[in-house]
Order: C-alpha cells, then structure tokens, then sequence
C-alpha cells in the first residue's frame, strides 16, 4: 500500500477512480460505497472498455471501428444505463476518440454533467489486467485494488462457475478457481507498482470489519472525505443489499463473507487450496492452517494454468486475436 500520497490536491480531487480486484473480491461493495459518499456519477454497469470494446474493435483512431463499436454499444444496457441522448454521445465519440480510454472518459464525462458531479468512477474487475493501458489512455487515473482471501474468493467463483477447468481437471473447479485469483492478484499487484502513488491497496477484510478507518484512508489518496455515515445513509447497491453468491446465508441471517472457507472447506480441500495459494498467502499475510506444501501434481497445474491465463491475456490484448476471443454479442447485463 503506498504511503506516499499527494492530499488535498485539486487534480486529484476530480480524477477518475478505477475500483478493481479479481472478480468476488469485493469491488461492487467498494464502488457503491463511492457512489453513496456523493459527486461521483452513478452509473450501474461495468463499462468493459479495456477487456471487450478495444479488443473487439480495434483502434479507435479509425472512425470505421468507433462507428461498429457505437452500432454494437447502442443496442446495450451498458449504453442504456447511462442515461444519456445517443447523439450527443455518438457525436462527442466520432469527433474526440481515438482509444478505449478517449471512449471511456467521453461516456462517463457526459454521465457526470447530466448528473451534475464532478467526477467518474469504474468498476470493470478485469481492468485489473489492463493497468498498462488505463495509465496510457487516463494517465490521472487512481487505482483502487480490492484483494480479498483467495479461499473465499475460489468458494465464490466456484459456485458460480466462472472459470471453466481444462476437461482433464473435471472436478477441480475450486483449484482453478483459487489459482485464477492468485494470478489476478499477482499481475495486479506487479503492474500497479509501476503507477506510484495512483496505485493503492484495500483489504476486503478490512473495509468489512473496520469501514471507519479503511474509507478514511481512502479520502486521502482519492482526495475527497469519504464520510461513512453518509454513505449508510445513502446506501446505493451492495451498500444496502449485498451482492453474494450465497443468498441463502442471507436468507438464513447467516451472511458472514470474511473467512467463510474456515466452515465450508473440507480438510483436503483446504490443504490442496493452501498448498496452491500458499506463496501468496503468506505475502499478504492471511493465515495458513494446514501448511501445506506444493508438490507433484499440484505444481504442474499451477504451471500449466498460470501458461494458460499469460497466453490468453497476451493474444487478447494483440490483434486480430483480441477480436477473435471476445467475438459474439456485447455484454447485456
């Protein structure tokens, strides 16, 4: 976590905030609560700029891709959730963009002087992976990194079946699941150090036991109080509603969401998770239990998915192969 951070300014004051971390991490919660503190444009979506519009459609600098890119985003909820006149828009993004960046800043500007604020903020949690491009294109950007337990977050990712294991590893969802968080969290943390003092850490943990003390940190690298009696007040989202996967402890008044693995982990399972993840765990100073260590099987499928994911990231932020991965309908929400 940097400690070297510029307070008060008036450029920092206005920059936009990008809220990321690994998907389950907690940047829902962490975004509303921006938006409930007030002079943030409201906006209910993922903008998904860096991670599918770039790809998909190539340089902006090139009006024949801003104009597939507007035809596609037209027919979204991402541009209906925003409340804005489609010319007005389409006429600032024909004349003014040339990157994802350009589009992102045009969009979420317009969002902003409809609802008479100041400034902006996005919560696309794979933008994590594009800090080198955010920082190209928005270079006042502020990067709020959320982590959050990777046993808790693999519980998470699991039951929603949201990375698919190689068929060969049928069964082992939670296993890719806990390393897709170890890589996210690695890169993110690597990436962000090259950023200085735009680059701050926020433990999940911390912002859910201790709001008072985490958000009063926070107003100082964001440059704006972040009052959390005002926020409660206003409770826009999982503010006021968490967004879980697991409704049913919601039902039950069971939620808890810091350390949830301690009870649904079975034994093995805690020892394959923490014999994977057991590296970085320590690093940010979570507790390991079991001590397990890696060996085997186990580190061959480390290697191999850490392989997959580097591969993955790296044709898609290359074209044509981008365009090809992200291919198919826009995100509807």
């Amino acid at each position: 976590m940097s400690t070297e951070i510029a307070v008060g300014t008036a450029a920092r004051s206005k920059a936009p905030v990008f809220v990321l971390g690994c998907p389950r991490s907690g940047t829902t919660l962490l975004y509303h609560m921006l938006l409930s503190a007030g002079n943030f444009a409201v906006y209910h979506a993922e903008s998904q700029v860096f991670n599918v519009l770039e790809p998909r459609f190539g340089s902006l600098s090139r009006a024949a891709n801003r104009r597939k890119l507007l035809a596609a985003w037209q027919d979204t909820e991402l541009f209906r959730r925003t409340g804005l006149d489609w010319n007005d828009v389409s006429h600032e993004v024909m004349a003014n963009c040339q990157n994802g960046g350009d589009f992102l800043r045009i969009v979420m500007e317009a969002i902003a002087r409809r609802q008479g604020v100041q400034r902006w903020a996005d919560c696309t949690p794979e933008h994590l992976l594009y800090l080198d491009r955010i920082q190209q294109t928005i270079p006042d950007a502020l990067i709020i990194h959320i982590i959050r337990d990777g046993r808790d977050v693999a519980l998470s990712l699991e039951k929603q079946s949201w990375i698919r294991p190689f068929a060969w590893d049928r069964g082992k969802a939670l296993e890719v699941a806990a390393l897709y968080w170890e890589w996210i969290v690695r890169k993110g943390r690597e990436d962000g150090q090259a950023l200085g003092q735009n680059y701050y850490e926020v433990r999940f943990e911390d912002l859910v036991l201790d709001p008072r003390e985490v958000l009063e940190s926070l107003s100082g690298f964001i440059g704006q109080e972040l009052d959390y009696d005002k926020i409660e007040r206003a409770g826009i989202g999982s503010v006021r509603q968490p967004n879980s996967s697991f409704s049913a402890e919601m039902k039950k008044g069971e939620f808890s969401p810091v350390g949830r693995w301690k009870t649904r982990l079975a034994a093995a399972q805690l020892e394959r998770l923490e014999a994977l993840l057991g590296t970085t765990l320590r690093e940010l100073a979570y507790s390991l239990p079991s001590q397990a260590s890696l060996h085997g099987s186990l580190r061959r499928m480390r290697l191999l998915y850490r392989f997959y994911f580097d591969t993955k990231l790296l044709f898609k932020k290359n074209a044509p192969f981008g365009k090809v991965l992200v291919s198919g309908e826009l995100p509807r929400i």
